[in-house]
């Protein structure tokens, strides 16, 4: 194993410089690497008020109510991990590979630490970040809560998460990545590596709820098995400075699916660079990518790609954005490729404001103008983010009365 760490590191070390495919580039040298030691908390009930709230927003539970286990990293520092069944384990990664040799078959195997200087950095520092493992045939009934927290300004975070689905389980995970009270400007790198095994359902739902003038870089693959299922919901509505990702699906399993479901709205300020991908690579394999994205006056960039490397596959493809305000700027940008003949893959992109005769026909029925729009907004929105969890629904609310208001 020495050997192959070995090998990653100078893989590493070469692409220290190399820049992303998309998105800006930021500067890695404005940004002290986190700080590696907090104390840890038992509960996260044992946090300060003002900290428990920012959890909430972000849809991660102090009491752990529903949740069959908690994980939270403060910084670089994993502050509190739990557990409710011991059929599905949540610890480190850099506990889980301390404790199980057989981890390193996993680890940074579907990412490779060599993508960009994004993946580079966190290799070198040994990121640590969640391991989450449901055991084969485990049918967890309450989702897994997650929360990335950057808790120090002008510092970059490193994470690096590891979920496994044994065969025949099923798992969901709720994860809240945001920032405390007080911290403006920062980085989160995070590298997540998913693996679904035979007949297994991953469901992972992501919150970004960032402070406005983070930049964030998460880079995530999943493999797929044989009838194995992936559902990715997305959601990001409030300000923030910079995002680039491109979550990828490998189906790589016989009549496997995934889905991605994206919600995001680019706020003034703000650059968000937003994609998924999926190739299809066994027979009879599925995908969906349904994107929604709203611009208030920043640059929102919607990517989807669809590969089928394999025969009898069906897959969509639908992005669709609206702009708000004048200066705001959408880009839709679909892709299908394809290798061979009996595939069948659609896709759907749209980019526009929303219809006059849209709001009149509201407003006719009692609505102000601006009812009539948020009614409009909400609708649209409300597509993409199928299986929210219910307490985010309140936050969600919010973010979009905050914008109807700023189109009054």
């Amino acid at each position: 194993m020495q050997d192959s760490l070995s090998s990653l590191k100078k893989k590493a070390e070469a692409a220290k410089a190399k820049k992303a495919a998309y998105g800006e580039d930021i500067d890695l040298e404005n940004y002290d690497i986190a700080p590696k030691n907090a104390p840890e908390a038992e509960s996260l009930e044992d946090l300060d008020n003002d900290l428990q709230r920012t959890l909430l927003s972000a849809g991660v539970v102090p009491t752990g109510e529903g949740r069959v286990g908690s994980f939270l990293l403060l910084d670089n520092a994993v502050v509190h991990r739990s557990q409710k069944e011991e059929s599905i384990e949540v610890m480190s990664t850099q506990q889980a590979l301390k404790k199980y040799n057989w981890v390193n078959d996993y680890y940074w195997k579907a990412v490779p630490p060599d993508t960009d200087k994004y993946t580079a950095t966190t290799f070198l520092e040994n990121a640590d970040g969640y391991f989450i493992r449901a055991l084969p045939g485990t049918k967890a009934k309450m989702p897994v809560q997650t929360c990335l927290l950057l808790g120090s300004r002008n510092a970059a975070q490193t994470v690096h998460n590891i979920v496994i689905v044994e065969e025949g389980a099923e798992l969901e995970v709720v994860t809240g990545c945001t920032t405390k009270p007080g911290v403006e400007k920062a980085l989160h790198l995070g590298i997540s590596e998913f693996y679904i095994k035979k007949g297994g359902k991953l469901t992972f739902t992501m919150i970004h709820n960032w402070a406005e003038q983070v930049g964030v870089r998460p880079r995530t693959v999943v493999i797929v098995g044989e009838g194995a299922t992936y559902v990715n919901n997305y959601v990001c509505l409030k300000p923030v400075k910079s995002i680039q990702m491109y979550p990828t699906a490998r189906l790589e399993g016989k009549e496997s699916f995934g889905r991605f479901n994206t919600v995001a709205i680019a706020h003034p300020g703000s650059e968000i660079d937003i994609g998924s991908k999926v190739v299809l690579s066994a027979p009879k394999a599925r995908a969906e990518i349904v994107s929604r994205s709203i611009t208030t006056g920043g640059k929102s960039i919607a990517r989807g790609r669809l590969v089928g490397e394999a025969p009898g596959i069906r897959a969509h493809l639908e992005c669709k954005g609206l702009i708000l305000q004048e200066n705001g700027i959408q880009l839709a940008i679909p892709e299908l490729e394809a290798s061979v003949p009996d595939v069948e893959m659609t896709h759907e992109a749209a980019v526009g404001k929303i219809a006059k005769d849209q709001i009149e026909y509201i407003m006719a029925r009692g609505l102000s103008e601006t009812e009539a729009v948020g009614i409009i907004i909400r609708g649209f929105l409300e597509v993409g983010i199928r299986g929210i969890p219910e307490e985010l629904k309140k936050e969600i609310d919010k973010a979009i009365s905050a914008t109807e208001l700023s189109l009054g």
